[in-house]
Parts: structure tokens; sequence; C-alpha cells
């Protein structure tokens, strides 16, 4: 099985012993954890029949990987890789769940001025793995800019089919596609009369309902400690997201090259460390966090304030921390900054 970041064990566990927390209510509990889009998908789900949150919690990983298998560039197999591959050539017949993603991504590309771009698969060589980093060089990265543009990917919802207007473009969904996916699985979980359900993907979560009779209680990772926790919110509905310069990353030179790539630029972003965002709204939240560290501090506060559903916490690279002004009054600290 893949190895897993500490931080990521560490927040399952939190999660774990959140949902086992005591109560009167007469209710069980359901929780498994499985690999899935290069992560491990924790669901916890609560309810009077033990039998029917275990086929539901199958079905929606069922779904989850499904839809995983569609949109993974890195499987030879998938849609997203035909796409690719037909840059350029010809335009490709795309199936509903997958055009919903792509027109969402083009929404927040047009919402952002361009800090969020799926096109910037194109940017080939960068590998963060901190065993194995590997980093183009400037005129490599130069030379691929010219394919990083969002309005190059062609979409005509009438025939359902998607064009990459010049070969060599790629996309990558990894900024989308997740969130999305994650919520069909919770989608899937309500089908099958789930009420109280929890999924968590590698730090992205969406709740449902409530655990033992409460809220679901939802920590937020600190950037520059992200073994242990910043705070936590309570919420019965709804998502929290998070990007940060701490999950996929290597250091040289004194600088840290993570996973988040500037379109502009090519290179990964010098903004704020972390971003986490919490909102009821799938397609307002979905892609933010990532564009916001690309744009940085101003325009990202003025987003999320400018947003009623949109609360936020954005951790700048200088330690300091921005919260907005709905979630600041709604935050749970640790009594101790220890690792729970």
């Amino acid at each position: 099985m893949q190895d897993y970041p500490q931080w990521l064990r560490v927040l399952g566990m939190l999660l774990a012993l959140t949902a086992s927390a005591c109560n009167k209510i007469d209710l069980e509990q359901h929780q498994e954890s499985r690999p899935l889009m290069g992560t491990l998908v924790d669901i916890t789900t609560e309810g009077p029949d033990p039998a029917l949150l275990a086929s539901a919690t199958d079905a929606a990983y069922a779904e989850m990987a499904r839809l995983s298998d569609m949109m993974n560039h890195y499987n030879p197999d998938s849609v997203v890789s035909a796409i690719n591959r037909e840059a350029g050539v010809k335009p490709v017949v795309v199936p509903r769940e997958l055009m919903q993603v792509l027109t969402r991504a083009q929404m927040m590309s047009e919402r952002t001025d361009g800090a969020f771009d799926i096109t910037v698969g194109s940017l080939k060589g960068w590998r963060f793995s901190p065993e194995h980093p590997q980093m183009p060089d400037a005129a490599a990265i130069a030379a691929m800019l010219p394919l990083v543009n969002y309005r190059d990917v062609l979409l005509d919802e009438t025939k359902s089919t998607a064009y990459l207007r010049k070969k060599g473009m790629r996309i990558d969904l990894g900024g989308i596609a997740k969130l999305y996916i994650l919520d069909a699985g919770m989608n899937t979980l309500k089908r099958n009369r789930v009420i109280h359900a929890m999924i968590n993907g590698g730090g992205d979560v969406e709740a449902i309902g409530t655990i033992r009779g409460r809220p679901w209680r939802i920590g937020i990772r600190d950037p520059l400690h992200p073994e242990r926790l910043y705070a936590a919110v309570e919420m019965q509905r709804g998502f929290v997201v998070s990007s940060g310069d701490y999950e996929r990353y290597f250091d040289r030179g004194g600088r840290r090259y993570h996973h988040i790539l500037d379109p502009k630029t090519g290179y990964p972003t010098t903004g704020p460390c972390a971003v986490t965002l919490i909102s009821t709204d799938l397609n307002g939240v979905n892609g933010l966090s990532s564009s916001i560290m690309v744009m940085g501090m101003a325009r990202g506060r003025a987003m999320v304030e400018g947003n009623p559903g949109l609360e936020g916490i954005i951790f700048d690279r200088d330690a300091s921390t921005w919260i907005s002004s709905r979630l600041e009054r709604r935050l749970i600290y640790p009594a101790k900054n220890k690792t729970p």
C-alpha cells in the first residue's frame, strides 16, 4: 500500500476519534478507509441499520472509483487521456459527468482570470516526490507555456465533445475532479438512505447530518506544522476544502517547490502557503483554494469576503494568517497546539 504522509494518518485518526464520541443516541457507526485518487478516502456513516451503512459505503466507493478511472490523466485508458492524445487532432466524445467537470473548470477559470487552469497539465517534467524530485529547466518551461491556456479547451455540450486546440496540450483535472468525485460518493450515500455521513479525501471533506447527535467537527491543518491542527470547525452540511504547499513538494536551494503551479509562470506559486475554504456550494468552492494560492492574499481576501456563502482562512508565506469575519467566530482552537 502507498506510504501516506504522517499528517494524513493523523487527520484520519482525529476524524475517527471525533466520530466515536459518546452520546445517548442509539445509532450504529460504519467507518472505512480505502486508497483512491492517490490518497486515502475515509467514509464515516451513522444510522440504525449497519448492513445498509455497509452496502451504501461499498456503492459510494464504487461510484467514486468509476469516476476516478474516467478522469485520471495518469490512466492511459481514461477519457481524459484520450482527450490529451487527440490534442490538435480531433474532438473526443465525453461522458456527462466529465462534461460537467470540464464546464465547471472553465467557469472557475473565468471567475479567477485564469488563476485556475486545467491546461497546466501541459507543463511536463515536474515531479514533486521528495525522494525522486524532477524539475524542468527554464527553457523547457518557456517552450511549454504557450500550451497553457484554458481558452483553448473547446467544449461542445450539444455533441458532448471536448477538444484541445493545440498539439501537445494536456489537461489535468486534479484541482477540480476530486471534490466532484467525493460529492458523487456522498450523493450515492444519500440515494441509499444514509442521512448522517462524512467523506474525507486527503483533507477535502464533505459532511451531512450529525455524529452522535452533534455537528461534525472538521480539523484544519496548520501548514507550518502539518502534523497538528490549527483549529476545527463544526458543520452539519457542506464542504471544507484545503490547498497547501505542504501536500506534495521538494526543497531545493532554500526554496520549496510544490505541486500547485502558476499558469502564467509555469512554476509553483509564491503567494499564500495554504488556503482553507468552507461552503455549502460545491461549484462555488471547487478549485478556488488553489486559485487563491495563485492570486495572492489581497485578491483571495476580496473573493472570500465578497461571497456571502464562503468562509475561509489564508495562511501567508510570512507566517501571518487571515480569517474571514464570518468564520472567525466559528473556529474551535485546540486547548494545546499538540499532535492530536
